[in-house]
This record gives C-alpha cells, sequence and structure tokens, in this order.
C-alpha cells in the first residue's frame, strides 16, 4: 500500500507544506471536506491519498524514514467553527487517543526514521502532550507570533542501540 517514504498522518489541509502534492509523501487524514467556502474568497479543502484513523495506520511496521504528526490540538471549539473544520478537534478520551497515535507513528517509522511532531498548546500545554508519549524529543523550536506552536523532532532508534531504559521507545 506504501510506496513513499513520508507519511503525514493527520494532512488537514496540507497548509505547511510547500509543495501540497509532493509526491514522495502518503497524505492521510480521517476525514474529507470538499472545497469548501468558510469566508466570502476562502476555501479549505481536506482531500487525502488515505482516509485512516492515526490510531491505527493501515501501514506495516517500519515502512516510513519520516513520519510528521500534527494532530488537532482543540477541545473548545464550535462544531462548525472555522477552527474546527480547519485543524479539526479533540474529542473526550483525547490523552489515549494522542498515546496511541504517537505510539502508532513510532510503529510505522523506520529504525532511524524522524518523527516531526507539531502541538499548539493555546488550550493543552505541551508539558501534559509529552507526559502521555513518555519519550523525550531530541530538540525542538517555538513559532508563531505568540510562540504557542511548538515543532519537536524525534528519532527511532533500534532495540538493540537504547543503552538507557527510559530511552526505550514504547
Amino acid at each position: 500500500m506504501n510506496n513513499t517514504p513520508i507519511l503525514d498522518v493527520c494532512c488537514g489541509s496540507r497548509m505547511f507544506w510547500f509543495d501540497p502534492n509532493n509526491p514522495n509523501v502518503t497524505f492521510c487524514d480521517n476525514r474529507v471536506v470538499p472545497n469548501h467556502e468558510y469566508y466570502p474568497g476562502r476555501f479549505i479543502e481536506i482531500n487525502p491519498d488515505i482516509v485512516c484513523d492515526f490510531t491505527a495506520l493501515p501501514f506495516e511496521d517500519k515502512s516510513f524514514k519520516l513520519v510528521v504528526f500534527d494532530p488537532p490540538h482543540l477541545v473548545r471549539a464550535g462544531k462548525k467553527s472555522w477552527m474546527a473544520l480547519k485543524y479539526g478537534k479533540l474529542q473526550d478520551g483525547w490523552p489515549q487517543m494522542i498515546h496511541d497515535g504517537f505510539r502508532e507513528c513510532m510503529r510505522v517509522l523506520d529504525d532511524y526514521g524522524t518523527l516531526i511532531f507539531k502541538w499548539s498548546d493555546v488550550q493543552i500545554p505541551l508539558s501534559e502532550i509529552l507526559k502521555l508519549i513518555e519519550v523525550r524529543p531530541l530538540f525542538g523550536h517555538k513559532s508563531g507570533r505568540l510562540n504557542n506552536t511548538h515543532w519537536l523532532c524525534f528519532m527511532k532508534m533500534p532495540e538493540s542501540y537504547h543503552q538507557n531504559e527510559s530511552e526505550v521507545l514504547l
């Protein structure tokens, strides 16, 4: 099913990609939104290559060299709001969903592969998310006008590489 080295598990409208049709990326999301005018003259479209849940990815273990994980980060947003449409919305049980999604991203990531995780802490602090995923990032960067968006980088080390129990990936 996979023939690309890169996986974006929550592609949404692909807004941060320089090439939103990059042939090296498999774009996934759990929803499809046809070209929708959300404001006069402004449109959004969510059209993944594969519709799937990021907590149960339809790929074999170690299938990708790079995985991008930008899950929904809002718990408070109106059902028909622009923010919910653009970014998605977390549902009840979201802590387990984020935990399971991160674990699934690591499962499909090849040894020495890189996981880029994006999180906006406007409603849920990054510190809470890091407790859920139980893996320390290699490094990260805050961005955005108010420094609310965090970009974190993880690398999947092979099981035989681990020298410290606290570094073992789940």
